[in-house]
């Protein structure tokens, strides 16, 4: 599988996991991992084939829902964090926040019209393997439909708002890894706004592109 494609399947389901959490009950701080994911995962995946617009890759509505719904349920700094690797560190606070803002927008813009696709799948979801105590878990799931299962994994930390997810595991590969090195080029030519400059760059071209149909 092409890395493209690779990414591509990871985002579209972040943003599946994402963006449309419309709950009976809404999880909250006290929400267990395994409970969380499993809630979210379920009710998206109806809303998700509920909705037509969403199915043609409505990437306006997809961008409103997603920026709804991340926030809650996600830790989109220590994702960038992670994709940076010891680059992070050598960040202004300042640019560290508008690259957790930029890298965000980017993963959204770029993959969002990958919901559309996502209609007959369904998710078994494994037993979580964790101790009571424990600050960060990988819950593990395998996504069902056409073609061979995939294995697809989500690793959490729990922090005083409750679980967060910060990162992906689809069919072996980490999603902050398939961009670590694409950041650490940029840095390593251009520096750090340079990385900035990339990711502005970036999204302004996806934003004034149009969709396909």
């Amino acid at each position: 599988m092409k890395i493209n494609n690779l990414i591509s399947a990871m985002i579209a389901t972040v943003l599946l996991f994402l963006s449309g959490s419309i709950f009976a009950q809404t999880p909250d701080q006290n929400t267990p991992p395994d409970a969380l994911i499993k809630m979210v995962v379920t009710d998206v995946m109806t809303s998700v084939k509920a909705d037509p617009e969403i199915q043609k890759g409505n990437i306006p509505k997809v961008m409103e829902l997603v920026e709804k719904k991340i926030v809650p349920f996600t830790d989109m700094r220590r994702t960038t964090e992670m994709a940076m690797g010891p680059n992070w560190k050598k960040a202004t606070p300042e640019q560290q926040a508008i690259l957790t803002s930029e890298f965000k927008t980017l993963l959204m813009r770029t993959y969002s019209g990958a919901l559309s696709q996502l209609r007959d799948q369904t998710v078994q979801f494994k037993a979580l393997r964790a101790a009571p105590d424990d600050k960060e878990v990988v819950v593990k799931t395998v996504v069902l439909g056409r073609g061979d299962p995939v294995p697809l994994d989500y690793r959490l930390e729990k922090t005083d708002k409750g679980w967060k997810v910060y990162d992906m595991n689809i069919m072996g590969v980490w999603l902050v890894e398939a961009y670590r090195n694409q950041f650490a080029n940029q840095i390593s030519q251009n520096g750090i706004e340079g990385l900035v400059k990339f990711l502005q760059d970036r999204n302004k071209q996806l934003a004034s592109a149009k969709p396909a149909n």
